[in-house]
């Protein structure tokens, strides 16, 4: 806490009572509970992702960290920080192997970038601030401490000292000049793929200025951790999802410079085609790598080029009259953006649906989008949580796939629990409808009875009105697109979570 750690996700078990009983007798920790692991870590995921600060997550030995590990995954691939606390068996009992016993390291060393493993109650408190610090990084970490029962029972010695956080790198001059160069003789085949910290506000207005004084190409990283969108905004071409899109995008590009982002690859392999996304013959230059000052590079190779600031992108804002039509993806994806209040976060696990919907949030009002990272799914329900904890004056959105929010449906509990202003859509499809495309994508061919039935959610049909009930959260479904405006107003309107199946 004295290192501006506030917020604790957890499920614990017996080896963590005693952290449970202390937040009692210790103030200024905020504990939420989530019913399962992966709840926990994904929710701590959106916290840092807004705050950029980490939270804390208290679990209960290897299978409690083996349940959270899909969503410290997408944490890892967001470079979000988060503080891990993991309770084992004391140390005396591990001879046992006792039903719960695992190897917890080697758990945590697969969603980790930095594992350590208290050997004493006297240095609790400096190993503390040591994962405060690698947590931070930069860029930021999942870093695990992993503490044995006795030393959580046994004297503990001082409190760690404050943490001290390195710097972000900045960019040599040298090399903002160079690439500065490249941008004036390349003009339009040349570009910038931005990721990390960039797509905030200052990141995008550099990069306009950027664009303007010498017609380089700006490209978001599809999988970067936050956007900042809507409202006026200058909008990068974000990266497409599948390889032939992706690679018409970067079509004619000869040079590209990365600014906290990695050179663009296919999210999977596909039969016949490479991995890579950009041209042979691109060159690639890092002028920020993930965890640098990348919008302090961008600002200082904007001022190499003449071009005004605040340029006026004309922003009008959307509108749409909701009729009796069924609902779409594009009906819901401009509902959605008409009805957007000002300062909202979406989070998004649309999966097939997300392509249609984003296209229209473009002409929403001012948001942060809070995209799939790392893939593993489940993220899009317990990212809200952390979002709407972390921010709670703020509006969150979740926009969810049915399949996708199964996964951890256990979130819906926590948003009522702590009464967060989180309005939840699912997508009803009844379908895995994401793997009909790659299906045939992978070239593994037509769909037998039996492998639909692999893809079929729709025996039985998900009743996501009496689920959202069942935990706690006032629902409705809608099936037209004027019964969605009217469920989605209201739900925004109201205080505490809401959900509203939208069935496709």
């Amino acid at each position: 806490m004295n290192n501006g750690v506030e917020v604790c996700f957890m499920n614990p078990g017996t080896s963590e009572m005693q952290f449970v009983a202390a937040l009692d007798r210790v103030g200024g920790m905020r504990p939420v509970l989530g019913l399962f692991e992966g709840v926990c870590s994904g929710a701590a995921d959106g916290y840092a992702r807004m705050l950029r600060k980490p939270a804390a997550t208290l679990l209960h030995l290897g299978p409690g960290l083996g349940n959270a590990l899909a969503n410290f995954h997408n944490a890892r691939k967001a470079r979000s920080p988060v503080v891990n606390i993991v309770g084992d068996h004391s140390t005396a009992h591990k001879m046992f192997d006792a039903p719960l016993s695992a190897d917890v390291p080697a758990f945590a060393r697969t969603v980790s970038d930095w594992v350590r493993v208290a050997e004493s109650g006297e240095e609790m408190g400096t190993l503390a601030t040591k994962t405060i610090e690698a947590a931070m990084g930069p860029p930021g970490r999942v870093a695990t401490l992993i503490v044995p029962a006795d030393f959580s029972w046994s004297p503990a010695g001082d409190l760690g000292p404050a943490a001290q956080f390195r710097p972000r790198a900045k960019a040599f001059a040298s090399d903002i000049q160079e690439a500065a160069n490249f941008l004036r003789q390349l003009g339009p085949e040349s570009g910038l793929l931005m990721g990390g910290d960039t797509l905030t506000d200052a990141g995008l207005k550099a990069a306009q200025r950027i664009t303007s004084g010498t017609g380089a190409r700006i490209f978001s990283d599809r999988n970067a951790s936050r956007s900042a969108l809507g409202g006026g905004r200058f909008a990068p071409e974000r990266v497409a999802y599948f390889p032939e899109k992706a690679g018409a995008q970067l079509a004619g590009l000869k040079h590209i410079l990365l600014v906290e982002a990695k050179a663009p690859v296919s999210f999977f392999a596909y039969p016949g085609r490479k991995s890579t996304l950009l041209p042979d013959d691109c060159a690639v230059t890092v002028l920020a790598r993930p965890g640098d000052d990348g919008c302090y590079a961008l600002d200082c190779l904007a001022d190499c080029f003449q071009a005004a600031n605040g340029l006026n992108l004309g922003w009008r804002g959307s509108s749409f009259t909701a009729g009796s039509e069924a609902l779409t993806t594009e009906t819901l994806g401009q509902v959605i953006a008409a009805l957007l209040p000002p300062d909202s976060i979406v989070c998004d696990e649309m999966v097939s649906s997300s392509e249609a919907v984003v296209a229209q949030l473009a002409g929403a009002a001012r948001h942060d989008f809070l995209p799939v990272t790392g893939g593993s799914i489940g993220q899009g329900l317990p990212v809200a949580v952390g979002a709407a904890v972390a921010c709670p004056n703020r509006r969150v959105i979740a926009l969810e796939a049915d399949g996708s929010a199964m996964y951890t449906l256990q979130a819906l509990w926590t948003m009522a629990r702590e009464n967060l202003n989180v309005t939840v859509v699912i997508f009803a499809n009844r379908r895995y409808r994401i793997l009909d495309v790659e299906m045939s994508r992978t070239g593994a061919g037509d769909l037998g009875p039996l492998a639909n039935n692999m893809i079929d959610l729709g025996r039985p049909g998900l009743n996501w009105v009496k689920l959202a009930e069942g935990a706690g959260v006032e629902a409705t479904r809608a099936t037209t697109a004027r019964e969605f405006a009217a469920s989605f107003s209201d739900a925004l309107s109201a205080n505490g979570p809401r959900l509203i199946e939208a069935v496709l």
